[in-house]
């Protein structure tokens, strides 16, 4: 199936109907890399915090669409080991996305939670894409770290229950992020899989980003706002990244899944160990997070 083919039908196909897709799609994109498309804007993260969900919205406006089989291409945090070429390869023809017979030019998203987390990324994403817009959106971190276990744990990635692998976090990830500084090619499967807590510090993430994006290239979304059952949130990231009015549909919720109840000491716990990353962040937002109000 070529690269050019509307990712809004090929996301109906089943999951295995699309991995089986894969090695053909790569091969015909790379074949006509040269031609096709980057992102105009990015969906970084917070992972578990509704970015497929925005994904998929932002998809069903008619002057956007993103890579034809995937949300995520990964490129910037662990597939950087592929030239640009690859990454070209996952996304539309440049001429499928002209202006035309009155149709604005269409915009490519790609959706990569991981991008926020990863050290390397934000360096990597402003010298590749230097006129990218990146949304971001934050959720209550100790709701994120619940679903994030729950995620790992449905995908194999997590053996341990919840408490036991928030105990083991700082021995899983001791070092990760220096050796991923350090060596390019480097790939850590704690870093991208345990950091249950670490990745609910959002602040040091976003100061991350701001540095090499800068500020006015970065829209932070509230979980809370983006589902709050209206489109006023999608709107907001629409003007943000440029784009006419869309449908004006509220965003639906999307790999949600269903998870214990959290016992009320564990949440007083960690809510205790976000207080001081939660103040520094509503700082620099300048507004209080939901989940402190």
């Amino acid at each position: 199936m070529p690269r050019n083919t509307s990712p809004a039908l090929v996301h109906r196909l089943a999951v295995p109907a699309r991995r089986a897709l894969l090695p053909l799609a790569d091969g015909l994109g790379r074949a006509t890399g040269p031609a096709r498309a980057l992102p105009d804007f990015l969906i970084c993260g917070a992972q578990r915090s509704g970015t497929t969900s925005l994904f998929k919205s932002l998809c069903r406006h008619p002057s956007v669409t993103g890579p034809t089989l995937r949300k995520g291409v990964h490129y910037f945090d662990t597939a950087y080991q592929h030239d640009l070429g690859w990454y070209r390869s996952h996304f539309p023809l440049r001429m499928t996305l002209r202006a035309r017979w009155g149709r604005p030019r269409v915009r490519v998203v790609e959706s990569s939670p991981y991008y926020l987390f990863h050290p390397r990324a934000a360096e990597r994403i402003a010298s590749t894409l230097p006129d990218v817009r990146v949304v971001v959106i934050l959720r209550d971190p100790v709701e994120r770290a619940y679903s994030a276990h729950a995620h790992e744990t449905a995908r194999g990635f997590e053996t341990e229950p919840f408490e036991l692998a928030v105990e083991l976090e700082s021995k899983r990830l001791s070092g990760e992020e220096e050796r991923l500084m350090a060596d390019p090619g480097y790939s850590s499967h704690s870093h991208q899989h345990h950091g249950y807590v670490a990745r609910g510090h959002y602040v040091d993430q976003l100061l991350r980003m701001e540095r090499h994006l800068g500020r006015g290239r970065i829209h932070v979304v509230d979980y809370a706002d983006l589902f709050d059952g209206t489109a006023r949130s999608l709107a907001g990231i629409e003007r943000f990244l440029g784009l006419p009015p869309g449908p004006g549909t509220a965003p639906g919720r999307h790999n949600a899944r269903k998870r214990a109840v959290m016992p009320e000491g564990l949440r007083a716990e960690l809510t205790e160990r976000f207080t001081e990353s939660d103040a520094r962040l509503a700082a620099w937002w300048g507004r209080t997070p939901s989940w402190c109000g």
